[in-house]
């Protein structure tokens, strides 16, 4: 009865897909726009591996910890800076004992169009001259881990008074980065990753220099469960943003694995 056969193993074939489909887990990550191109390639490589799903939702950083603080239903953060993580923790809203510091990044001048000249960034470097009356795109310098961080280098070397009037603030690094990509700021402050990981960007932007370390606090990316979230799968995947694959993906895309 090869009729039979065929349906009874395509019943079998269902069930085995609807136990995989009941078992497959959601796990919702609020994460620092900065990451989006390496953690959807992450989020998609493991859930192909494990029939698990992770919705991302990308914003800056200080966004993302007051939608949490409010409630939000996120079972993982990823911040782009230790204060809106230390934020969260001081309220008990991450579980600490899974917190770690995931990730470093640099901190780099971008200039629209392609072949643009490098400059020396130090504090003989004249940034008004350099604007020619353009603007200088930069996150939110106030809130914003990209723009804070880029305020505090331009500070340090003496740079950001004479540039303050000219600095058009966005509300993330990916949208300083896409308005020297369009050409209507001609320099921003971007994160390196950026400046390698945005493909609609990548091609209408160069780098022209990396500002120095000691001109700006580490970059450092940590990670953490959100507490009150009962989500064991959030856990595993917040364990393979340290596995040698995620980590071959990040450094590809310009970051810098910290090995926890």
């Amino acid at each position: 009865m090869p009729g039979a056969a065929m349906l009874a193993r395509s019943l079998a074939v269902g069930l085995a897909l609807l136990a995989s489909s009941a078992r497959a887990e959601q796990v919702t990550v609020f994460a620092a726009v900065s990451l989006k191109t390496a953690l959807d390639e992450i989020a998609a490589q493991w859930g192909g591996a494990t029939g698990n799903e992770v919705v991302a939702s990308y914003a800056g950083s200080s966004q993302l910890a007051q939608q949490i603080e409010e409630g939000a239903p996120a079972d993982l953060f990823l911040s782009a800076s230790e204060e809106w993580m230390d934020d969260l923790a001081s309220k008990d809203l991450i579980v600490a004992e899974s917190r770690r510091d995931l990730l470093g990044n640099t901190l780099v001048l971008v200039a629209h169009g392609a072949g643009a000249a490098p400059v020396e960034i130090g504090p003989s470097l004249d940034l008004p001259a350099l604007l020619d009356g353009g603007k200088l795109a930069m996150a939110l310098v106030d809130s914003v881990p990209a723009g804070q961080y880029g305020k505090e280098a331009l500070t340090n070397l003496g740079l950001w008074d004479a540039v303050e009037p000219s600095v058009a603030q966005t509300e993330n690094v990916r949208a300083a980065l896409a308005l020297v990509a369009s050409g209507e700021a001609p320099y921003g402050i971007v994160y390196g990753s950026d400046a390698i990981a945005d493909d609609e960007a990548s091609d209408e932007v160069s780098v022209v220099g990396t500002f120095p370390e000691g001109s700006h606090a580490p970059i450092t990316y940590p990670a953490a469960l959100v507490a009150g979230r009962d989500n064991a799968t959030a856990a595993q995947f917040l364990d393979q943003l340290s596995s040698p694959e995620a980590t071959a993906v990040f450094e590809r895309l310009g970051f810098q694995p910290l090995g926890n």
